[in-house]
């Protein structure tokens, strides 16, 4: 994969992948690692444990729609990317069954969001976790977006 991105151009267009800190899940750090689409619009992933995951966007011009606010699928894109953090802390491929977004409040032009990830439940193959996508202000967190995504643990590529 990394020859490819190199071939294509896109991974001089991508921030360096972070390295997986030694007591972190190391299949979310390897995950982001390969995750071009999150990592070439600037989404960093900041911490990753079993069951959570942390990741911050800073909202850019090419983000920002006609009413001059956030393109809401940036801000589930950036939800999505912590909750693949999440879902996939405990080692076996875990993808999305499902997810779902509401939009509290507007983010804009500027604007560096953190999305938390946590779990709420695994049963089976399926695991259900919460996003709360927020900016910090000089008054505290604004929350922007909450999402909720359900996961499903998966044997083999294309399952």
């Amino acid at each position: 994969m990394p020859d490819e991105r190199r071939r294509s151009g896109v991974e001089a267009a991508t921030p360096d992948p972070p390295t997986a800190p030694a007591h972190s899940a190391s299949g979310t750090w390897a995950m982001f690692a390969d995750d071009v689409a999150s990592r070439s619009l600037g989404i960093e992933l900041t911490a990753a444990e079993a069951g959570t995951a942390v990741a911050r966007m800073r909202v850019t011009e090419a983000m920002v729609n006609g009413h001059h606010i956030a393109h809401g699928g940036y801000v589930f894109l950036l939800a999505d990317t912590a909750f693949a953090g999440a879902c996939n802390s405990y080692g076996p491929v875990t993808v999305a069954a499902g997810a779902e977004i509401s939009f509290v409040a507007s983010a804009r032009l500027g604007d560096l969001l953190v999305a938390t990830a946590s779990e709420r439940t695994r049963y089976g193959r399926n695991g259900i976790y919460d996003v709360t996508v927020h900016r910090e202000t000089a008054t505290g967190r604004d929350v922007i977006a909450e999402f909720r995504g359900r996961s499903r643990v998966i044997e083999k590529t294309g399952e």
